[in-house]
């Protein structure tokens, strides 16, 4: 195919299709005498096709498979590389008489096609676009777009985060080389920085946690862990208590059993995720906590539900408060915080997310004694 052709096709597939017909329709446009300064060499038209998000074929005038990329041997499930398939009939991937009448429709109006291809792989939507001298590119996509959205979506947020892993680990190595010989104005400038870069990386990590969570759909069927919440709070505790301790916050735990055979309120949940949503709740409820205050934890069983709430002696949330403290990057009012310390902004977005993803939920409130309350319930284990 001709540098035009593929750069239509790879045009047409990033836009579904609409301007290939814009190129077939008016393939006599007058050549400018600096064109050659606009066309692409064809090397890089073909690696942009082989990254579109779509998957697709190329077949020539006999049906012939000349080429197809990545994406279209995940979609069809091809064991072998799709090299093997070069030069190789268009029947040799078992093609529905529809998906093969659609082939023919399209060269024969010299039309795009839309249609679907009922494959062992399961139903992929398909559009064919004909070019020249018979060839027609297949363009393939799964009946869920949502997914391979997703996919790439958390693709991408893996991708950015961890090419920010490194430049940040290096600025904080040459911040405490710094830290070492600064002194006065320099020395308070070097702590901040150290500081902001310190809360960049906690933002990273979070995005990708945020990002992973996203794209965990809870399943009912999926085997979980049974824990007993009051473990998971004593070790969660004893990474905060000695920030609690410069302050005077004590925990003060209610409910559960020391045995853990004979506790009734076990949880079925992923170990991990457990522990990182309860140090979210728990380092909320000490960034909110008056000095010398407790932090209140009741652990109990609910119906199917292990239940744990976190009440803070800090002023309670205001009403947008209890409309946005889930959203992603919300710190609500600063004049809240009794900690000089700053978050993320997305530790209670993702405790919201762990609970979807156990197939929990998270609520908050404002207890009838003052000070906030979040409660977090996911689903009780029934091993005894």
């Amino acid at each position: 195919m001709s540098d035009a052709s593929l750069l239509a096709f790879a045009l047409g597939a990033a836009a579904g299709g609409g301007l290939v017909v814009w190129f077939k329709r008016k393939p006599r446009l007058k050549r400018r005498s600096r064109k050659h300064l606009l066309d692409p060499p064809e090397q890089q038209l073909r690696d942009w096709l082989e990254e579109v998000a779509q998957g697709w074929l190329l077949i020539n005038g006999d049906n012939l498979i000349a080429s197809l990329n990545p994406r279209a041997e995940v979609l069809l499930e091809l064991e072998d590389s799709g090299l093997v398939l070069r030069g190789e009939p268009l029947a040799s991937l078992d093609p529905s008489d529809e998906l093969l009448h659609l082939v023919n429709l399209a060269r024969e109006k010299g039309l795009a096609q839309r249609g679907a291809w009922p494959h062992k792989a399961g139903n992929l939507d398909v559009r064919m676009m004909p070019g020249n001298n018979g060839w027609v590119a297949v363009v393939l996509q799964g009946r869920n777009p949502l997914e391979s959205q997703l996919e790439q979506q958390e693709q991408w947020v893996s991708d950015v985060a961890h090419e920010l892993k490194t430049p940040l680990t290096a600025l904080r190595l040459v911040g405490d080389s710094l830290a070492i010989k600064a002194e006065g104005r320099q020395a308070v400038l070097v702590g901040r920085l150290q500081r902001e870069l310190e809360r960049l990386q906690v933002l990273v990590s979070d995005l990708l946690d945020l990002s992973r969570l996203d794209n965990t759909p809870f399943n009912d069927a999926a085997a979980q862990a049974a824990v007993d919440p009051l473990g998971v709070l004593h070790n969660v505790w004893t990474i905060l208590e000695p920030l609690a301790s410069e302050r005077g916050v004590r925990l003060h735990i209610q409910g559960g059993s020391s045995n853990q055979e004979e506790s009734p309120h076990l949880a079925a949940i992923d170990p991990s995720r457990f522990h990182q949503a309860l140090l979210n709740l728990l380092d909320n409820a000490l960034r909110f906590s008056p000095e010398q205050s407790v932090i209140d934890v009741d652990v109990a069983a609910r119906n199917r539900w292990c239940l744990v709430a976190v009440r803070d002696r800090g002023p309670g949330l205001s009403e947008t408060d209890l409309e946005r403290m889930f959203q992603r990057f919300y710190r609500g009012d600063p004049a809240r915080a009794r900690s000089p310390r700053s978050g993320s902004g997305l530790g209670l977005a993702i405790v919201q997310q762990i609970a979807l993803s156990q197939g929990g939920m998270v609520r908050a409130s404002n207890h009838p004694e003052g000070g906030a309350l979040l409660e977090l319930l996911v689903p009780r284990s029934r091993a005894r």
